[in-house]
């Protein structure tokens, strides 16, 4: 602790973490509110869109990780923004034109995918005898 004077009337004791010019920068204004930014901004803040599948490829994984990760580039229908989104699941049945639903997905091992596609809507089927998480892979209870 330290004792700071401001003025000969108005002393003010100010713990030793906190830096003085943050101090009196704080006096003359107040504190700006940090704008959260989005990390799926072509979607617009919606929570999910529909895009036609451009091209369905698979990419390798960032260094620790190796297998052949499932991708499509697709085009949004109603902006026209490309983008790269993960096909979830073990197989599946895109091609040229197809139509998907997209939503935000922050996927760690490829670099600049930050979409998936759901499952069991439009032209992409769910995943195949899944038992288990059944909701996220669109398959229905037998």
């Amino acid at each position: 602790m330290f004792i700071c004077f401001i003025s000969k009337k108005l002393m003010v004791q100010i713990h030793s973490m906190y830096l003085m010019a943050l101090f009196f920068k704080l006096i003359t204004s107040k504190r700006s509110i940090k704008v959260k930014k989005s990390k799926t901004i072509k979607l617009n803040s919606n929570p999910q869109k529909k895009a036609i599948c451009l091209r369905a490829l698979t990419v390798a994984p960032t260094k620790p990780n190796s297998a052949n990760r499932k991708i499509v580039k697709a085009m949004l229908t109603s902006s026209k923004l490309k983008l790269t989104a993960k096909i979830t699941g073990e197989s599946h049945n895109l091609q040229q034109h197809s139509v998907v639903l997209v939503r935000g997905a922050k996927i760690r091992d490829l670099i600049g995918v930050n979409y998936a596609l759901i499952r069991a809507k439009y032209d992409l089927f769910g995943v195949a005898n899944r038992k288990t998480a059944r909701s996220v892979f669109g398959v229905k209870k037998t």
